[in-house]
């Protein structure tokens, strides 16, 4: 949804109710591994260990809008176990590929997860939603959903005193580098980035979309409910001449493209040029691509005393 970014079509899909493709899942999840915050990923597994409970109890973790599982893949051998993971999404085909590859999982003392498939919406946030996770995790969605729906779910979680781990919600940036990794910028590039821009709010299902406010509203909501909040930049950095990351790139600009399209029909033409003059450079090698991202860890709020 970026759609799931860890699990999403390119930038600019129309509807996260379209099935996302299981290749393009799997070609951005190297990726994704690389850009993501690991500091605020260790804080997350230092409070769960440190979270009261039975000895022995599960860690329940909720994945929302899972997709073929990447963030479970990510976060599993990076968490205290033994982990009771919960998978939801509304596509039956993912769930299915998540569960699959979460089977062959461990937690880092070597214990199978236990596994529960939840092939629903994400709305409402209701108590089938959350309910019986110590950990609330999602990843590459929150451009898709609307404010009042991020704001019921931090909330909800915040009731559950339920900690969060957002991780890869794009903040509405991209741009070309050069060879030597620098920020490239014309006019075209900015005219076909406030179209993206534009058509990241569109309502995707849940309420018009946030795009890239998704991080700060994120961010505001759990102070708002009392979280202790903290936050790492995440960008994906594609080096130029990065021949391996080609596909990915090209798929990027093509979303581009086609949300500016979408959103300014009348400018086919010029944006047929942009797209020509982009992906040729892509080829040669002479231009990368960076697209920010913001991860966020909201813990509850110590008790009373605590340190």
């Amino acid at each position: 949804m970026n759609a799931p970014e860890t699990d999403r079509l390119p930038a600019g899909t129309p509807s996260p109710r379209e099935r996302f493709s299981a290749d393009w899942l799997s070609r951005r999840e190297w990726l994704d591994g690389r850009s993501r915050s690991h500091c605020l990923t260790g804080l997350a597994a230092d409070w769960l260990a440190a979270r009261p409970g039975a000895l022995g109890c599960p860690r329940g973790i909720v994945d929302l809008g899972c997709g073929s599982g990447s963030n479970l893949r990510f976060l599993a051998p990076r968490l205290p176990g033994p982990q009771r993971w919960r998978l939801v999404d509304h596509d039956p085909a993912l769930l299915a590929l998540a569960r699959r590859h979460g089977a062959t999982l461990r937690d880092p003392a070597g214990a199978r997860l236990t596994l529960e498939a939840c092939c629903r919406d994400l709305a409402p946030v209701d108590d089938g939603l959350l309910a019986g996770a110590d950990l609330v995790v999602a990843s590459a969605l929150f451009d898709l959903v609307s404010r009042p729906w991020a704001e019921a779910l931090v909330a909800a979680a915040a009731g559950r005193h339920q900690a969060l781990l957002f991780t890869l919600s794009v903040d509405g940036d991209w741009a070309f580098l050069d060879a030597a990794g620098q920020r490239l910028e014309d006019d075209e590039d900015a005219a076909v980035r406030a179209l993206f821009q534009a058509h990241q709010r569109r309502d995707k299902g849940l309420g018009p979309a946030l795009g890239g406010d998704a991080p700060a509203v994120l961010a505001a909501a759990m102070a708002t409910a009392g979280y202790r909040v903290e936050g790492a930049a995440t960008p994906w950095h594609l080096a130029a001449g990065e021949r391996e990351l080609l596909p990915l790139a090209e798929q990027l600009v093509q979303g581009w493209y086609d949300a500016a399209l979408a959103q300014a029909p009348e400018e086919q033409a010029r944006l047929f040029r942009w797209r020509s003059r982009r992906l040729a450079g892509l080829a040669a090698g002479e231009l990368g691509l960076t697209v920010g991202h913001r991860d966020l860890l909201a813990l509850p709020p110590l008790p009373a005393g605590g340190a």
